[in-house]
This record gives C-alpha cells, sequence and structure tokens, in this order.
C-alpha cells in the first residue's frame, strides 16, 4: 500500500501558518527534510541546523516583524511565495521564496529579500516625545 503524503499546497500553508503563529521547531519538524538544501544570496544552507541559523538572522534583520504573504503560487511539486515584512527598525519589500516539496516536506528552498533601514524611526520617535 502506498504511503500517503500532504499535498504541496498543505505543506506551505503550514509553513506559512508557522511562519506567523508558530514556532521553528513544530516548523521543521513537520514541514521540512532533515536533508533540507536552502539557497541564498549568502550562500547555501543544509538541514534544519541551516534554516535555524536564516531565520535568527532574519529575526536580528527585522525584531518583531509582520510578514505579509503577497503571492503564493503552486504548481505541481513547485511552490513560490512573494512576502513583505515590516518590523520598527527596518522593512522588506521584496521577498521571494520557492520552494521545491517532495513526499510531503520542504526537501529545497531558495530566498531573496533586501533589508532596508527604516531612517524615519528616529525622526518619528522625536515627534511623538519619545527619546
Amino acid at each position: 500500500m502506498a504511503v500517503m503524503h500532504r499535498s504541496s499546497i498543505a505543506v506551505l500553508d503550514d509553513h506559512l501558518r508557522e511562519s506567523q503563529t508558530g514556532s521553528i521547531e513544530a516548523d521543521l519538524a513537520r514541514n521540512y527534510s532533515e536533508d533540507l538544501v536552502v539557497l541564498t544570496g549568502r550562500g547555501v544552507y543544509r538541514g534544519h541546523q541551516g534554516l535555524r541559523q536564516l531565520a535568527q538572522r532574519l529575526r536580528e534583520e527585522l525584531p518583531e516583524a509582520t510578514f505579509e504573504y503577497r503571492t503564493r503560487l503552486i504548481e505541481g511539486e513547485m511552490g513560490f511565495l512573494e512576502w513583505t515584512g515590516h518590523s520598527p527598525v527596518a522593512e522588506v519589500e521584496d521577498g521571494a521564496d520557492s520552494y521545491l516539496i517532495r513526499e510531503g516536506k520542504i526537501v529545497a528552498q531558495t530566498i531573496h529579500y533586501t533589508v532596508k533601514q527604516r531612517h524615519d524611526v528616529g525622526a518619528a520617535s522625536k515627534r511623538h516625545g519619545i527619546s
């Protein structure tokens, strides 16, 4: 009897839900292969530990961020996501991730985004009497 795996859309939707409200450990356990490969402009990251490093970097670059998913596409094993992120100190307007999903797990991912510091933070704080 064949093993039934979650669909690509179910995996991606669960990952996005966990990214917004859950924990990285739950996301890794349910949605990512232990043999994951992630390609970024900063290099190649492997496995769950590699994704933990990338998640930590994003939290440092965008502390207390909120994310919006603008485009989510699935075609067979492939997924694509366009996203933005906003935090008190920085923002991302050009986030783009792609996913290769096999047997109910993300086995490969690409991640691209540009962090722009918010220059109005100090000015806004001063305008509102915050020092």
